[in-house]
């Protein structure tokens, strides 16, 4: 959730209470409800804080959402409060995922990314294919180093877990990893991270370095071209234990 003193919006609102009870503490009115897929763990609560806000709700175009609300596809802005936010099209995760990327006066700049891009990971490929999802990774991994990467969930210690075993000898991930644990031993949250971390310690935006070419090759002998490669290592972390 951001806000201004005033007013809010919130991403991917999957249950209402949690927002309602935020609301009631900062003392603000919901205006806008951004939504990046259909996931019901993304959308479970955007009807009932439409009722009781009277809420905007934007999503992307092109897949089944709780309606009314306004479509948005890629190349669209969006203007709330105060702030532009551009929509960007990345597919893979679900075939219609959309993410919105904002760039505040005199701050970082904040990409809410839904399920496609984690830290230390990316989201499985339920709906698109890994063409599709190295793509949109790639579109992502082209903006601002100082970007924070507002993911919807906080999968880092566990995607930390795969990074180190095919990026062993990667000393910055090995950095990355102690801080993360150190903030959920304080029950902290890792996120949001930045792309400048991102692009040094995530496996998925890194599947053309040499290393995680061959931890790829490792798992799957037949992997040879960039988007097998990265098929492999999203395969390798879906039966990662």
């Amino acid at each position: 959730m951001l806000h201004d003193g005033r007013h809010a919006l919130v991403v991917d609102p999957g249950e209402a209470p949690p927002v309602l009870e935020a609301l009631q503490h900062f003392n603000v009115q919901l205006t806008t409800i951004l939504v990046t897929h259909h996931h019901a763990d993304h959308t479970g609560g955007v009807a009932a804080l439409r009722q009781a806000t009277g809420a905007q709700v934007f999503g992307p175009a092109r897949e089944i959402m709780p309606e009314p609300l306004t479509r948005l596809n890629g190349g669209d802005t969006l203007q709330t409060l105060g702030l532009t936010f551009k929509v960007m099209e990345v597919p893979g995760h679900t075939a219609g995922h959309i993410a919105y990327y904002g760039t505040p006066v005199d701050a970082a700049p904040l990409l809410f990314c839904g399920d496609t891009l984690f830290s230390g990971g990316c989201g499985r490929l339920f709906e698109g294919s890994p063409a599709q999802m190295l793509a949109s990774l790639d579109a992502l991994a082209a903006l601002p180093d100082a970007t924070r990467v507002c993911c919807a969930h906080e999968y880092t210690l566990s995607n930390l877990q795969f990074a180190r075993a095919v990026d062993p000898d990667n000393e910055a991930l090995a950095r990355y990893t102690q801080l993360a644990q150190s903030l959920r031993d304080q029950q902290q949250p890792t996120v949001p991270s930045t792309l400048s971390v991102e692009r040094q310690i995530n496996p998925f935006l890194r599947t053309r370095q040499a290393a995680l070419i061959r931890a790829a090759q490792g798992f799957d002998a037949s992997a040879h071209d960039e988007v097998s490669i990265f098929a492999a290592l999203r395969q390798w972390k879906n039966k990662f234990q």
